[in-house]
């Protein structure tokens, strides 16, 4: 295989919703590209794409597969990426690393749920977008429909370069109007280019003049040829189309049948005539903010995109090289975790297949294999290259589980499988609360965590079970309350002695410490000669004061009362939840000269500070995430009486591209299982985010139904 240079490459990936026939027009694209000889279908599971088991199983793709094919002397790599959101790591981390994106739309169907998420990846990254109408062959297309959307709901710069004769189930002829000329099909994709007929000049023409109008908006230069001419050749529409694709401002629109392979051949030759290459688009800015280009003469230095495992081979990573060149047999440096590597062997990737190349420049996309520990958002460089490029901004994750394994043994499997499905999805995130005491796994939504568990029974061969995940509440106090323990065992030996009077209190940020107590009637005056402030890991703080005098307690046995206390602040008196913002006061106590120890005292203190603690207005709180949910407007009121059963506190409402936008703060408590409920209330349609906020007070009826579950908990442990 040659090496292209720069300019000859031409990066996008292919986005849409599910069911829009991405994998159908990839494999055409290979076909045309004679990457393949023979046309894979996805109902009998011989794609280039979908090539892995649960993809055959489910007969759609799951993960985003690199493909590249040759074609009129340009190199074209592109990245099919699968249509769910729950799927989202693949477009997202696509769109890092090429310059435009094919929006494949089903002509039956328009515009749907999948393509107005791709459409928002799209407009986040800033890239380029052209609208492939496809399955124009189905009874039902409709083009003008699929367009007039299409400019409504995802690009007002919605440009027709192509238009269907005559859509239906006899779809074999559209006209291009960037060309002026007639496409005609029979069986296998074979074309006959014509003269357009009479009865379609007049839409030609008139379809013609707005792609001039619209190539010259993006060109000063050529504005002036317009009005000087008042027409464009065809070379200046392409760079009128390149500039406005860099820029945004033109939305290509055209037309084919991927099933049939008609039209495939003409949308590759108009790619590679009209797209930018990685030469021609801005260059990108590194962690540290420099400007880095894409030119074969710079640094060496690379992102990558995708890390994957695949049998009998181990890990591959596929890259972009983002600058420079790399060559086989190179030393490298992963700038990330400052390892030295050798790339040993650099491919060309065809899904499954790949190609031996012995150099790839910058723009190019490849991949390698042992290198260990690169992963995916890493940057290899060449040595010496002071270059690391910002990670890839996955999304939040939605959606989360519980996850434990069904024998016990398996358990330390499970970890490691857990952690090498992160790798590939950085967008499954995986953590054991110790609090909660169990292995939580977070994703995009409840389809992403089926995919997981398939993985983990089928291919690692460990069966799992999903249990609720437990919600991480809080436990604090909302007055003043004092005690004292007395600890005292004598067991023939040494004995054990200590005695611990402490007061506690709320802690609010900038509240000044108080010299006197008035509790039950008695007032206690404090001497603070120490005072100590921890900020908990959990959140929150406790304060804790030194206010012995007279030698009561002996300050070497402080630390011990506050470890006996810390412990209690791990393990909340009311739920067994982790404690926090108080403040507490040790202010008098006593020893015994002989039988008094730092074990003594640690319980003690523990002890006196869980006696005072359920005498303190205990009060327990509940995780609050800020949500925000993107709804059609024909769904806003079955979303908002949905969110006001979750105890949602709606705090605005706004309209941003046909879609309304609730915020609102939502108990994590009632986020279970949200993704299922959104996208059953709005038929996939709507989206949402969540991220934490804070920690606020649970309403009295449930604190003390929580009461009750922790106290039979406890009962059944003992």
């Amino acid at each position: 295989m040659k090496v292209y240079s720069t300019d000859q490459i031409k990066n996008f990936t292919i986005l849409g919703n599910a069911g829009s026939g991405k994998t159908t027009l990839a494999e055409s694209m290979l076909f045309e590209g004679k990457v393949i000889d023979r046309r894979g279908d996805v109902e009998t599971k011989n794609t280039v794409s979908d090539y892995t088991d649960i993809e055959h199983e489910n007969k759609s793709s799951v993960y985003p597969t690199v493909l590249y094919a040759e074609f009129n002397d340009k190199k074209l790599n592109f990245i099919d990426c699968p249509g769910p959101d729950d799927f989202s790591n693949g477009a997202v981390a696509a769109l890092t690393v090429v310059d435009t994106a094919l929006m494949v739309i089903n002509a039956q169907n328009g515009i749907e749920v999948g393509t107005e998420i791709h459409n928002r990846y799209i407009e986040n990254a800033k890239k380029g977008l052209v609208l492939v109408i496809n399955q124009l062959d189905h009874d039902k297309a409709n083009f003008e429909k699929a367009v007039e959307v299409a400019n409504d709901r995802l690009n007002k710069n919605v440009t027709i370069i192509q238009f269907p004769v005559n859509e239906g189930a006899g779809f074999d002829t559209f006209i291009d109007v960037l060309l002026m000329k007639q496409y005609k099909y029979s069986d296998g994709g074979k074309v006959t280019i014509t003269a357009i007929p009479d009865d379609q000049l007049e839409k030609s023409n008139e379809l013609h003049a707005q792609l001039v109008e619209k190539a010259a908006e993006n060109d000063e230069g050529l504005m002036e040829v317009f009005f000087e001419k008042g027409n464009l050749s065809e070379d200046e529409l392409r760079k009128g189309i390149k500039t406005g694709l860099i820029n945004r401002g033109i939305v290509p629109v055209l037309c084919v049948s991927a099933k049939k392979n008609y039209g495939v051949g003409r949308l590759m030759e108009f790619l590679c005539n009209n797209l930018p290459s990685p030469a021609d688009v801005p260059p990108i800015k590194d962690e540290s903010g420099n400007e880095i280009r894409c030119e074969i003469k710079g640094p060496a230095a690379a992102l990558v995109f995708k890390s994957s495992i695949e049998q009998h081979i181990g890990e591959i990573n596929y890259f972009k090289v983002m600058s420079g060149k790399f060559t086989e047999g190179m030393d490298i440096i992963n700038a990330t975790t400052q390892t030295k590597e050798r790339m040993a062997q650099i491919f060309s990737v065809a899904g499954k297949n790949r190609v031996k190349v012995s150099e790839i420049v910058a723009g190019d996309i490849g991949a390698t294999v042992k290198i260990k520990g690169t992963k995916t958002s890493h940057t290899i460089t060449a040595p010496g290259v002071n270059i690391k490029f910002n990670k890839i901004a996955f999304p939040n994750p939605k959606f989360r589980t519980a996850i434990k394994a069904v024998t016990e043994a398996d358990e330390e499997k499970l970890g490691e499988a857990l952690a090498r499905l992160h790798m590939e999805d950085p967008t499954i995130k995986i953590e054991y609360s110790k609090e909660l005491k169990q292995t939580l796994i977070h994703g995009q939504g409840e389809y992403h965590l089926n995919i997981v568990k398939w993985h983990l029974d089928h291919t690692y061969k460990i069966p799992t079970e999903f249990i609720a995940p437990k919600i991480p509440y809080r436990e604090t106090i909302t007055k003043t309350a004092q005690a004292e323990y007395r600890h005292k065992k004598q067991s023939g030996g040494a004995g054990q002695f200590g005695e611990v009077h402490l007061i506690i209190e709320p802690f609010v940020e900038g509240v000044s410490e108080p010299s006197m107590f008035k509790i039950n009637g008695k007032e206690i005056k404090l001497s603070l000669r120490d005072k100590e402030e921890q900020t908990l890991p959990w959140g929150g703080k406790l304060v804790y004061y030194n206010c012995i005098v007279g030698g009561s307690i002996d300050s070497r046995f402080m630390p011990a009362i506050l470890k006996g206390i810390m412990e209690k602040m791990e393990e909340g008196p009311l739920t067994g939840s982790y404690a926090r913002d108080i403040k507490v006061y040790v202010y008098d106590g006593k020893m015994h000269p002989v039988d008094s120890n730092e074990i003594s005292f640690k319980l003690a203190g523990r002890n006196a500070f869980k006696e005072a603690f359920k005498n303190a207005g205990p009060k327990i709180l509940e995780p609050i995430y800020n949500v925000d949910v993107w709804v059609p407007a024909d769904r806003m009121g079955d979303v908002m009486s949905d969110l006001q059963t979750r105890r949602a506190i709606v705090q605005g409402m706004s309209s941003e591209k046909g879609f309304e936008k609730i915020s609102a703060k939502v108990p994590l408590a009632e986020m279970n299982k949200y993704s299922t409920s959104l996208s059953s209330l709005t038929q996939g349609r709507a989206i949402y985010n969540m991220q934490f906020s804070e920690y606020s007070q649970v309403p009295g009826e449930l604190q003390n139904e929580l009461l009750k579950a922790y106290e039979t908990t406890q009962q059944k442990e003992d």
